[in-house]
């Protein structure tokens, strides 16, 4: 299978507007294209030469392609290219090939009308040895052309490549959010030392008439709490619209739900309790007596 960049103005069909002008990427097959790399046939069928030899002059076009020709019937319709007139045996589904960051383009296949094969798609059968499956492949590829170096490529590493800087970009957003949770975390812990410190005579009254360690621990902690709580209905607004903002740049994106956000408020106060909670305990035991000697 071999892929290019068309001509869009000599692509021609019947219904064509003079001006029109829409880029169309096309690729050349022989056969097996569709089982090869897992496409889906919505009407019509593959093209493959071996079986009928007419299909060197037959054509696919994606949902984008059929939407852009206008065609109701689009199975049986001509399209000419250049000095070739092609018939359109099948419709695929749309699937995404080129940028991931892009609308996705209308594509047409054609037959393949030469013997001229720049890529060749493999699909290696389950239960086998790559590294068997590879060896092999070279070895028949240097018998049947020895004067060119085996190159190949696996589908899904070329694919991960096209979000490499996506993954750059998320793992160092990570590690930032991690380092500023710790040194909030470590505020945190400061200022309920601070305040359970400050509050000590308090605390030391509270348990002498009566209240309990639980009601002296949640008094300690709700301040923090309360705090973090408005911090999170201030922040969640920017943080959807950044967010938001951020994934207009992909043309397939998913929405931001609301539970995300709850779950972020839910880990937020629960890292508060934890970090709060431990400085808030220590304090509500501390024997009341030693308080009162402070003075």
């Amino acid at each position: 299978m071999t892929m290019e960049t068309s001509d869009t103005w000599s692509i021609q069909w019947e219904g064509k507007a003079a001006d029109d002008r829409t880029d169309f990427a096309r690729m050349s097959e022989d056969e097996g294209l569709v089982r090869t790399a897992g496409l889906q046939i919505l009407q019509g069928r593959d093209i493959n030469i071996t079986q009928y030899p007419t299909d060197s002059t037959a054509m696919l076009l994606n949902e984008s392609a059929v939407k852009a020709m206008g065609f109701n019937n689009p199975v049986g319709q001509t399209v000419r290219d250049g000095d070739a007139n092609y018939r359109v045996v099948g419709v695929i589904r749309d699937f995404l090939m080129g940028s991931p960051y892009d609308n996705m383009q209308p594509m047409i296949v054609e037959g393949l009308r030469s013997h001229f094969i720049q890529v060749v798609n493999i699909r290696l059968a389950d239960g086998h040895g790559t590294a068997q499956s590879l060896e092999a492949l070279r070895k028949i590829f240097q018998q049947l052309n020895p004067d060119f170096p085996f190159e190949y490529h696996f589908v899904d590493d070329d694919y991960a490549l096209k979000f490499a800087d996506t993954r750059a970009v998320a793992i160092l957003a990570g590690l930032f959010a991690g380092l500023t949770i710790f040194i909030s975390c470590l505020g945190l812990f400061g200022l309920a030392a601070y305040m359970a410190e400050a509050r000590i005579k308090e605390i030391g009254v509270r348990k002498v008439l009566g209240a309990s360690v639980l009601s002296i621990a949640s008094l300690l902690t709700r301040e923090f709490v309360t705090l973090v709580f408005i911090s999170f209905v201030v922040a969640s607004p920017l943080a959807w619209f950044a967010m938001n903002s951020w994934l207009q740049g992909f043309e397939y994106r998913i929405h931001i739900s609301v539970w995300i956000f709850v779950l972020a408020g839910g880990l937020s106060i629960l890292i508060s309790l934890l970090t709060v909670g431990y400085q808030a305990v220590a304090a509500a035991r501390a024997n009341p007596a030693k308080s009162f000697r402070t003075d």
